[in-house]
């Protein structure tokens, strides 16, 4: 029988079925942060449990710390208490922990792979949104709450409802200035926010081959946007290109055994899938969003829909989102004036993407109009690149600040906020109301190219045309 990647995975970590249906599925790597783990380390204390298996759990910090200071403690009380907390249970129960002062630290989802943590065929879940990102490996990866962090804990298992499984192959060319940022955009736009409720994403085509794994993490970060579960790409010669030689990929004849297990793990050649859904990759250009969901985008060069034009059950939202926005539609998204400007997140916080920028930007200035530009790398380890390269300097001879690693202002809960309705050019992954910190502030997804067109010029603009790429 003929199977796909996640059907393998599924099955071959089935403990067993449960009465009502779902399945109990053996977790092989488990990731923790400061923010979704004290509460189920107390949940263990109190029923008097171990953690079964620490050497198949990695902790970090990055939600809540500061980017700004790193010497603790910590202005912010709770940001303090938190880190200390993950660092004593950590502590007592043998757990493996990236801490701020071992130069490893950072987003959950980028030291996974860059330690070589996240490797194909495995079962991983965090308590994070965006664990979809290690599917770019071949992994089957899912972000889980705080009292599913408990059950993994305590038994390295956890129960899920079995899932359907949707192909979606982008074929063709990207055009210059559009990235993987723009793809997922789009899928999530044709899809909807809501398209991908008990499916498991497969990415692939030739747009998906010619990806590097960074830009592969990047869509399958933000499948849990288009509402799937998971979202993956088949391994292939790039995928252990980029694990061998990392701190926890196997090593020496481990090595040869791994590879050809993973290999084995690739959807078999006309297995079949719930869905298929077909793109050109010369349909997409780059994207942003104008509203308060990643599915509410258009192209750069588009004028904002008319909520009339828009499937009926979304044109609540879009009046709703209209006017959080300050927007009006029929107008263009181009033009619009910017106030922060945001490089980071699990989503577009990686090397590459500041490589990227920094060829751009080079000789460059933030335009006067922006209150905040900051960079926060995705990890130390890239951060120290950074440095080591050149790219961090470019950064702040531009204007920008260049922080240290963490969640930073994807995400209201550190001291990276915005204030009032200010409107952010972000290369993260949501644009819901209150994201950002305010409940007023306004949040513009796109990506690390687009934020930079925005940085020098002070309004939302098209990078094809303010950096001259062709």
């Amino acid at each position: 029988m003929k199977r796909s990647l996640f059907q393998k995975v599924w099955d071959a970590h089935t403990v067993g079925t449960l009465s009502d249906g779902r399945t109990q599925l053996f977790i092989g790597t488990h990731l923790i942060h400061e923010v979704t783990s004290p509460q189920a380390f107390g949940m263990l204390k109190e029923l008097g449990l171990p953690v079964k298996y620490p050497n198949r759990t990695f902790a970090t910090v990055d939600h809540i710390i500061p980017t700004d200071e790193r010497n603790e403690p910590f202005s912010d009380p709770l940001a303090d208490a938190m880190i200390k907390e993950l660092r004593k249970n950590c502590a007592e129960h043998g757990v493996t922990f990236f801490d701020s002062n071992t130069g490893k630290q950072g987003i959950v989802h980028i030291v996974g792979p860059e330690q070589g943590i996240t490797q194909p065929g495995m079962t991983i879940a965090c308590g994070d949104s965006h664990t979809a990102t290690h599917g770019a490996f071949g992994a089957i990866a899912f972000g889980i709450g705080t009292s599913q962090v408990r059950d993994i804990l305590a038994t390295q298992t956890m129960a899920l409802s079995p899932l359907k499984v949707r192909r979606i192959n982008v074929d063709g060319e990207l055009a210059p200035g559009v990235f993987a940022k723009d793809v997922i955009l789009h899928i999530i736009r044709l899809l909807g926010v809501k398209g991908g409720l008990g499916y498991a994403y497969e990415y692939g085509g030739e747009v998906f081959d010619n990806f590097s794994l960074e830009e592969r993490m990047t869509v399958c970060n933000m499948s849990i946007e288009g509402g799937a579960r998971c979202g993956y790409v088949n391994p292939d010669q790039k995928t252990y290109d980029y694990l061998k030689g990392r701190p926890y990929a196997p090593k020496g004849e481990a090595w040869d055994k791994a590879v050809a297990e993973w290999e084995a793990l690739r959807s078999d050649e006309g297995c079949e899938y719930d869905d298929i859904v077909n793109i050109n990759a010369a349909d997409i250009a780059p994207t942003v969003t104008w509203g308060i969901n990643p599915g509410q985008a258009i192209f750069i060069d588009e004028d904002l829909p008319q909520p009339d034009a828009l499937p009926e059950s979304d044109r609540e939202t879009a009046v709703e989102a209209y006017e959080h926005m300050h927007l009006q539609p029929g107008q263009a998204i181009k033009g619009t004036k910017v106030d922060v400007v945001f490089f980071g997140s699990c989503t577009n916080g990686r090397l590459s993407d500041f490589e990227e920028v920094a060829k751009h930007i080079k000789g460059k200035k933030v335009a006067e109009g922006i209150k905040k530009a900051i960079c926060v790398p995705g990890s130390q380890v890239v951060s120290a690149i950074a440095e080591e390269k050149g790219i961090a300097q470019i950064f702040r001879d531009a204007g920008f600040e260049w922080r240290g690693a963490g969640c930073s202002m994807c995400l209201g809960m550190n001291p990276d906020q915005l204030v009032g309705d200010q409107l952010c050019a972000s290369s993260s992954n949501r644009n819901f109301k209150g994201r950002q910190g305010s409940p007023t502030g306004r949040t513009v997804l796109m990506s690390p190219l687009m934020v930079a067109a925005a940085a020098v010029t002070g309004e939302v603009a098209d990078a094809r045309e303010v950096f001259k790429v062709a």
